[in-house]
C-alpha cells in the first residue's frame, strides 16, 4: 500500500500544523488515496489555514497552455485570500509569508524539468528562506518512475521559468527529492521539511501504486502522457502541433503539411526501442491548428523501461526538420516568460539540439554529452534521494 504525504498528513489529523499560520500551495491533483482534496483535510483540522496559493493553470486547474495567467481571489466557501503564482508575480510578496508560520507544499510532478510546478515550489522555497518561513512539503510519486535519468543539464545561461537549476530534463526525482537538491545546493537555504512517502519505491511507475490518478495539469490526461512528456514537450518551441486541442496531449505529433505515413515509416526506422508510431489524422479543436486537418502520428510506448523519451523527441525533430525544410520553424519567444532566448533552448538546456538541428546534423551526436550527463547527475542527485 502507497501512502502520499497527503495520507500522512491526513492520518496524523495534521497534528505537525496544529497551531501554525499556514499557507497552502497545491492543485486539483493534491488529494489523498480517498480523493479528498488537501484543503478539505487541512482546513478540516486544527490548522490556523490562512491563505492559498496555486501554480500555472490555477487553483483550480481551469486555465490552459502557456502564459495564460490567472488572478487571486477569495476562496467562496473558506472565506480566506487565493493567490496566483501563476500571473504578475510567479513568487509570493514577503509580506505575505511574513505572516505565516509554514507553507505546506502539495504538488503533482511529472519528473520532467520544463515542468513548472517544481519551480513555483522553489520560488517559494527561496522565498520562504527570507522571511524565515517553514515549508513542509507532502511527497508523491514520480510518475515515470525514479530510476531513470535523461537529456542534457541545464545551462544555466538558459535558466527560465522551464528550468531553474542544472536538472536534465527527466530527473527521476519526487518533488520532494528535487527541493531537498535545489534546497541543498543553495544559499539562504530555507527550513525544509519532507513529509515522506510510504511504500513507494524508485521502479514504480505511477500505474504501479494503486492511488487514484488526478490530471496534474490540463494537457497531461493519463499516465500514458508523462510517459512521453519529458520529450515530447519540446514540440512546444516548434511549429509541430504538439497534440493541444486533441484528447491525447503529447501521445499526437503533426502538422497540416506532414505526409503521416511518411513519417511514421522514418520514425520506425530511427526512434529505437520500446516506442510504435501510428500514422494518423486529426483536428485539433484549439491551440496550433485549431479546426485545420492536420497529419502526423501517434506515439505508442510499448516497453516504458526501454523508451527513451528525450531521445525519441530529438530524432523526431532531426526528422521532421530534413524531411520537410520548406514548412518546419522554431517558434520565437517570448515562452513562459522569457523574452529573449529562443524557446527550443531553454526546454532542451541549451543551444545545441537546435543548432545540431538545423545545421542540418544527425542529432546522434549529441548523445555521448547526453550520457556524460546523465551520469554526473545520477552521482550529485544520490544523497538527496528519500527512497
Amino acid at each position: 500500500m502507497i501512502r502520499t504525504g497527503c495520507d500522512i498528513l491526513a492520518a496524523e489529523n495534521c497534528a505537525r500544523l496544529s497551531g501554525l499560520r499556514t499557507g497552502l500551495l497545491s492543485n486539483p491533483a493534491s488529494v489523498d488515496g480517498r480523493l479528498r482534496h488537501v484543503i478539505d483535510i487541512v482546513s478540516g483540522s486544527y490548522t490556523r489555514l490562512t491563505c492559498l496559493f496555486g501554480p500555472q493553470h490555477g487553483l483550480r486547474g481551469d486555465t490552459q497552455a502557456n502564459m495564460i495567467e490567472w488572478h487571486g481571489y477569495i476562496h467562496p466557501r473558506l472565506g480566506i485570500p487565493v493567490h496566483s503564482l501563476y500571473g504578475s508575480a510567479r513568487e509570493p510578496a514577503p509580506d505575505l509569508l511574513e505572516k505565516l508560520d509554514a507553507i505546506v507544499v502539495d504538488l503533482p510532478d511529472i519528473g520532467a524539468r520544463p515542468y513548472t510546478y517544481l519551480w513555483t515550489a522553489t520560488l517559494m522555497m527561496r522565498s520562504c528562506a527570507r522571511t524565515g518561513t517553514r515549508v513542509i512539503v507532502l511527497d508523491r510519486p514520480c510518475p515515470i518512475g525514479g530510476l531513470r535519468v535523461e537529456g542534457q543539464i541545464l545551462d544555466m545561461e538558459y535558466s527560465s521559468f522551464v528550468g531553474l537549476h542544472p536538472l536534465p530534463m527527466r530527473h527521476g526525482l519526487t518533488i520532494g527529492e528535487a527541493l531537498r537538491l535545489i534546497n541543498g545546493g543553495a544559499t539562504g537555504r530555507c527550513e525544509l521539511d519532507v513529509v515522506e512517502m510510504e511504500g513507494w519505491t524508485r521502479e514504480m511507475y505511477f500505474t504501479d501504486t494503486g492511488l487514484p490518478w488526478v490530471l496534474p495539469s490540463p494537457n497531461i490526461p493519463t499516465p500514458d502522457t508523462t510517459l512521453v512528456y519529458p520529450g515530447m514537450v519540446l514540440l512546444e518551441a516548434t511549429n509541430i502541433s504538439e497534440g493541444r486541442g486533441t484528447t491525447r496531449p503529447f501521445e499526437i505529433l503533426g502538422a497540416p503539411w506532414i505526409d503521416p505515413d511518411a513519417l511514421s515509416d522514418r520514425l520506425a526506422k530511427k526512434c529505437g526501442e520500446g516506442v510504435v508510431f501510428r500514422p494518423v489524422s486529426f483536428r485539433p479543436a484549439f491551440d496550433k491548428y485549431a479546426g485545420e486537418l492536420c497529419g502526423g502520428v501517434q506515439v505508442h510506448v510499448t516497453c516504458r523501461e526501454s523508451f527513451s523519451p528525450v531521445r525519441c523527441a530529438a530524432r523526431i525533430l532531426g526528422e521532421i526538420s530534413g524531411m520537410y525544410p520548406g514548412h518546419f520553424e522554431w517558434l520565437s519567444p517570448p515562452y513562459e516568460y522569457e523574452e529573449k532566448l529562443m524557446p527550443i533552448d531553454i526546454l532542451a538546456g541549451g543551444a545545441s539540439l537546435r543548432e545540431t538541428i538545423d545545421g542540418g546534423d544527425d542529432v546522434e551526436r549529441l548523445f555521448a554529452g547526453w550520457r556524460d550527463d546523465e551520469k554526473s547527475f545520477e552521482e550529485e542527485r544520490g544523497p538527496w534521494l528519500l527512497y
